[in-house]
């Protein structure tokens, strides 16, 4: 027994309430489970309900024994002199408040139906070499049901990814403009560099690139020269061009990169360079006057893609380092990569932007995610094997991200509503 299923039995009142009484016999009629606590303190607060004529609000707390309170000191915690109802799978002994008053005490071991008890086994105590615990039956649920689900998963996402847009909007004064910069240079990156892109779109003020922005050339220098690839020498000309001009830049304002992660070429395909990669986000700050208003404006994947349809410099062209060249070879955003952008950058700032004015709403949010294409990775096509067809958008795509890392690769199955309906047994 675990203290999340008792949990989950008291929220979701899955017990016998006709025999529902205290130890000391009195019944017990539960009007409101209350709020579930995710902190320190009481498992549930502002809780309902009577304990024989007597109506009680406050707070309650779960335990599979009763002598817990003990083991855990809370007959030393100020934060439960409040406990209306003392909760738990086996009563081993009386408790007490700091007064000397025993606190109520319901105890389910007997109230819990064999049919949960046993969905409850299957599902999360029975030993298994399942993908995931609900693999055999996830074919098995309502299609309207997974698709609302996925769509609170995915918000659910976007509440996460805000964390890091939130924290970015205070350290650059509330400037939207900025954070746009910093996400986009962050996922310009990918996996491999994204951290040492942010890295080095928070070390150049924001008013410095716009300054920089009428010049591709001068947006160049300063990216590359930021990221520490203009430290070493070359005798090739386009790198000492840049590596003069981005000193210029450096002394004219001040500009510093001690603490810049350098970038990585390990293991990357050449039109993911770093190069390449920053050579087209300084066209992008180049050909685009107004980023943030532009694309907070835009609410269609087909504008989107004609926005961000950009390429490198001519010099890129012919080259993914400095030392050697090719035959020319236009080097713009693909499809795919733009996807990415939207998914990772754009409409993660929109949600964010969106909350913060209370203007838009969700639903264009879902709508521009259900146009983009799935995202291909082995998460996806495991869910596609073991029900055809459940990813097929963007939407679906993250949503099933969360949904494995955040509940099932947790055992998290009674926070999930798929996991909630196997317990009741409706499928």
């Amino acid at each position: 027994m675990k203290e999340d299923f008792l949990h989950y039995i008291w929220k979701f009142k899955k017990f016998d309430f006709s025999r529902a009484v205290t130890v000391e016999g009195l019944p017990v009629t539960l009007i409101d489970a209350g709020l579930a606590n995710l902190n320190s303190g009481p498992d549930f607060f502002n809780s309902k309900l009577k304990i024989g004529e007597q109506l009680w609000a406050g707070n309650v707390e779960i335990h599979i024994k009763s002598s817990d309170w003990y083991a855990h000191g809370h007959e030393n915690d100020p934060a439960y002199d409040n406990v209306i109802l003392h909760v738990v799978w086996d009563d081993d002994v009386a408790i007490y408040k700091q007064d000397n008053t025993t606190i109520p005490t319901l105890e389910l071991r007997e109230l819990v139906p064999e049919i949960t008890l046993q969905n409850y086994r299957n599902l999360l105590l029975a030993p298994n070499r399942k993908w995931i615990n609900c693999e055999t039956d996830f074919s098995a649920f309502e299609n309207f049901e997974l698709q609302n689900w996925m769509e609170r998963l995915y918000l659910e996402r976007l509440e996460e990814k805000s964390k890091l847009i939130l924290e970015l909007l205070r350290s650059s004064g509330n400037n939207w403009e900025a954070v746009l910069f910093k996400m986009l240079a962050k996922n310009f990156g990918l996996k491999v560099n994204g951290a040492a892109f942010l890295s080095l779109a928070a070390s150049i003020p924001f008013g410095v690139l716009q300054k920089c922005r009428s010049s591709q050339f001068r947006l160049e220098a300063l990216l590359f020269g930021q990221a520490g690839l203009l430290d070493p020498t070359s005798e090739n000309i386009y790198f000492n061009e840049l590596k003069k001009e981005y000193q210029f830049l450096k002394g004219k304002f001040g500009l510093s990169n001690s603490y810049v992660e350098r970038p990585k070429y390990f293991r990357l395909r050449p039109d993911n360079f770093p190069t390449i990669r920053l050579s087209q986000l300084a066209t992008l700050y180049y050909k685009l006057p107004h980023v943030f208003s532009t694309l907070i404006a835009t609410n269609t994947v087909e504008k989107f893609k004609e926005i961000l349809i950009i390429e490198t410099s001519d010099f890129w062209k012919e080259h993914y380092s400095f030392e050697k060249s090719h035959s020319s070879k236009t080097k713009k955003l693909t499809s795919a990569f733009i996807d990415l952008l939207i998914i990772n950058t754009i409409i993660p700032l929109k949600f964010c932007y969106n909350r913060s004015t209370g203007s838009g709403d969700d639903e264009e949010l879902l709508s521009l995610m259900e146009n983009l294409n799935v995202e291909k990775n082995s998460v996806i096509e495991k869910f596609n094997k073991i029900r055809s067809g459940t990813a097929v958008s963007a939407l679906h795509s993250q949503a099933l991200l969360q949904l494995k890392s955040n509940y099932c690769d947790k055992n998290a199955c009674l926070n999930c509503n798929l996991g909630s309906k196997l317990l009741k047994g409706n499928l």
